[in-house]
């Protein structure tokens, strides 16, 4: 075996190792029937499409009582009228309007700030407007947080892939969740480095929230994901994941452009950081795309490292019940993850900004 072919074994190796050991670590909790409020908190920006069916799924949850609001973003579709009309059929629903967006404000952590202070829940349960809940999950996820004394608790959706341009960027989510982050070492270890979370789906203790200034301590950032566990770790409470896929449904973006977009947005925030990038580089170039470059070039013994990099993609996918069809475009969509990544970073003036709702954000 040569030297890069025993190299991109080992590279590929580390996250069939972790995944492994995550696959086994992550489950979906039962629902477990309680009598806590638990308040279902949805930002809306003109979400008109989404939240018919996004609203029905959250009013059917079971087994704990809920209310729904919704904040309307200053939406210039039909938002407002369509989740008032819904509202007055039923009492659990609510219509709030968000203020204006302050100085030092990005409009998603706005909105749920003002969420935040309009719940009534003991468990607050942030979810996006695309989000469809399984009827038993705010249940599942409130009776799993006070079992374990979990002060924020998250999930990946199953993540619903429509295009060409959905598959070649979405799945690389729960690749980097599953493959990278150490979940049996993170329950144990309380590091803020080993938080993590989904911003399509956290349940969040109201009285911990309130306590470490929720949104509002992260107000300038653009992925809660990243910081609101890292947030409550530094405070001494306790983060956790569980397997987000049985308990809810999501269609991120519609098209490879949204994609980018999106995935652009929160970049400077997770890998795309002087710092970090090169150490990702290493890790999803080496373990990932240098075992298809040896093979067809003829080292055989770059097979092994292939091999092993796709069943991983494919253990991921199979925990994730994300597509099938997904699996083939592997290498594509790690060259993809690290070409936007590497754009986002060094070349700030041509990525420019990233307009997501009518709003821009910095790319870098």
């Amino acid at each position: 075996m040569t030297t890069l072919a025993f190299v991109a074994l080992v590279l590929a190796l580390i996250p069939a190792a972790l995944a492994a050991g995550n696959l086994l670590a992550l489950r979906a909790p039962r629902p477990a029937a309680g009598d806590d409020l638990v308040s279902i908190l949805i930002p809306a920006r003109n979400e008109a499409a989404n939240l018919p069916e996004t609203l029905a799924a959250a009013l059917a949850s079971w087994g704990v009582p809920v209310e729904v609001i919704v904040a309307d973003d200053h939406s210039t579709d039909g938002t407002p009228g369509i989740v008032a009309a819904l509202a007055a059929r039923d009492p659990r629903l609510r219509l709030i309007a968000v203020p204006p967006l302050p100085q030092g404000w990005t409009g998603k952590n706005h909105a749920c700030h003002v969420l935040a202070q309009a719940a009534r829940g003991r468990h607050l349960l942030f979810i996006d407007a695309d989000v469809r809940l399984e009827p038993g999950a705010a249940a599942a996820l409130a009776g799993a947080a006070g079992r374990r004394g979990t002060a924020l608790l998250s999930g990946v959706p199953r993540q619903i892939t429509g295009s060409l341009g959905e598959g070649l960027t979405v799945p690389m989510i729960n690749l980097l969740l599953l493959g990278y982050l150490p979940i049996p070492l993170a329950r144990r270890v309380a590091h803020p480095a080993l938080g993590a979370a989904c911003g399509q789906l956290v349940l969040i203790e109201a009285a911990a929230y309130r306590a470490t200034g929720g949104h509002a301590a992260v107000r300038a950032g653009l992925h809660d994901g990243v910081q609101l566990p890292r947030l409550f770790r530094r405070a001494g409470l306790r983060t956790d994941l569980v397997d987000g896929a049985p308990l809810a449904a999501c269609r991120m973006y519609a098209s490879f452009g949204q994609a980018w977009a999106g995935f652009s947005k929160n970049a400077h925030e997770g890998m795309a950081t002087p710092r970090a990038l090169p150490v990702w580089t290493l890790l999803l170039f080496g373990g990932h795309l240098l075992p298809w470059l040896l093979v067809l070039a003829g080292e055989t013994a770059g097979l092994a490292a292939l091999l092993v990099a796709m069943a991983t993609r494919a253990a991921v996918t199979v925990k994730a019940r994300e597509a099938w069809w997904t699996v083939p475009l592997h290498p594509l969509a790690v060259a993809t993850t690290l070409a936007l990544q590497w754009n986002a970073l060094l070349r700030p003036r041509q990525a420019g900004v990233s307009t997501w709702k009518g709003r821009t954000y910095p790319v870098a």
